[in-house]
């Protein structure tokens, strides 16, 4: 495989981060970008819910925040996308610049703040490919200024109910005050106890019930982490994001990037994101889906997540620094890692370093 991007990624890292971000988006919306050039592997293929992704490796929110690409992505490989976050009404997020590269580090801050166009543009682009296929899930929040944040990710749910593939509902996000309080026990429980109820009401009157996943953020002690599982099992989610960005910054070597304010993601949060992750799966058991996000940017490192206890994975920082192509590169990696083990199919190594992730210090990388 040519690494294109390798040879262009001088070019891109002179441009600003944000604007190389909406480049990216418009060149994938016009179909510029080649597409993958490897068939689906059967063995890659995974259940949740009453969905079939053709491969476990998706794109997270963020990347394409207002739907304006996801057959663009689709098309690279990826078994599916999330498209958001996005809120009742358009925001423009926080003053720029917001958007930061830690190239030594092979990492990202970013604190965009929920920066989309709302609803309505979002449903008027998705309306437009319906019938095209493919798996796009919608990741859902609240306004900054809003007076009722849960009736925000209700609404949300109203929405999309008959377009998304999925929902994720996003109480995650550094970026905005007092977002993460919704992780606490007896605000998820409200939160999750609404949003289950609309997606029921909805699914009452015949209409599809959309699986309903809750994205969590990568900081929590074990406590919190123990509020969740319970809070996620009792309200009978459909599944877990393991994780949202962190604000830790061990372990930089980025001084000035380092002191940015925001979310950070890429190479250094695949450790702490990945020990969470392995701790959530030991809580919730072998049944609830989970989908690894964090640090992803190789074959090796989705292997990795997956034996943690991911059913799914999704990259979005890593395509930073590897390029649109990066999931094409994992996908092969993931398939010959399985002919070279022996082994049936992705779902068989999901869980099986549970226990070796879960023993680690998230503040010490190995």
């Amino acid at each position: 495989m040519i690494d294109l991007y390798g040879l262009a990624r001088p070019f891109v890292f002179r441009l600003d981060p944000e604007l190389a971000h909406g480049l990216t988006v418009k060149a994938l919306s016009t179909g510029l970008v080649p597409a993958c050039r490897i068939p689906n592997d059967p063995r890659l293929a995974v259940p949740l819910a009453d969905l079939v992704f053709p491969n476990p490796v998706g794109i997270a929110a963020g990347l394409d925040k207002n739907a304006e690409a996801p057959d663009g992505l689709l098309a690279l490989g990826y078994g599916a996308v999330e498209v958001g976050t996005v809120t009742p009404r358009p925001q423009p997020g926080n003053p720029k610049p917001r958007l930061f590269r830690l190239v030594a580090d092979r990492a990202v801050v970013n604190r965009f703040g929920f920066n989309n166009d709302g609803h309505a543009a979002m449903r008027a682009r998705l309306e437009a490919r319906r019938g095209r296929g493919g798996l796009v899930g919608v990741n859902i929040g609240a306004n900054k200024d809003s007076d009722d944040r849960i009736a925000d990710y209700v609404a949300g749910i109203r929405a999309f109910a008959d377009l998304a593939s999925w929902f994720t509902v996003n109480v995650s996000s550094p970026n905005t005050p007092g977002l993460r309080d919704l992780q606490a026990r007896d605000q998820l429980a409200d939160l999750l106890g609404r949003v289950m109820a609309a997606r029921d009401e909805i699914a009452a009157t015949g209409a599809r019930r959309v699986p309903v996943l809750l994205k969590i953020a990568p900081d929590m002690v074990d406590a919190g982490l123990a509020d969740v599982a319970e809070v996620a099992l009792a309200t009978e989610v459909d599944g877990l994001v393991v994780s949202n960005t962190t604000l830790d910054r061990k372990g930089l070597t980025d001084a000035a990037g380092a002191r940015e304010t925001g979310g950070m993601s890429g190479r250094p949060l695949f450790h702490r994101s990945t020990v969470i992750l392995a701790r959530m799966r030991r809580l919730v058991g072998r049944d609830m889906p989970i989908v690894g996000v964090g640090g992803i940017d190789s074959g090796e490192a989705a292997w990795e997540k997956i034996a943690a206890g991911a059913n799914l994975v999704q990259v979005y920082s890593g395509m930073v620094y590897e390029g649109p192509q990066l999931g094409e590169k994992i996908l092969r990696h993931l398939s010959a890692r399985l002919t070279r083990d022996g082994l049936p199919s992705i779902a068989s190594v999901v869980g099986s370093r549970t226990e070796v992730w879960a023993a680690r210090d998230p503040d010490r990388p190995e």
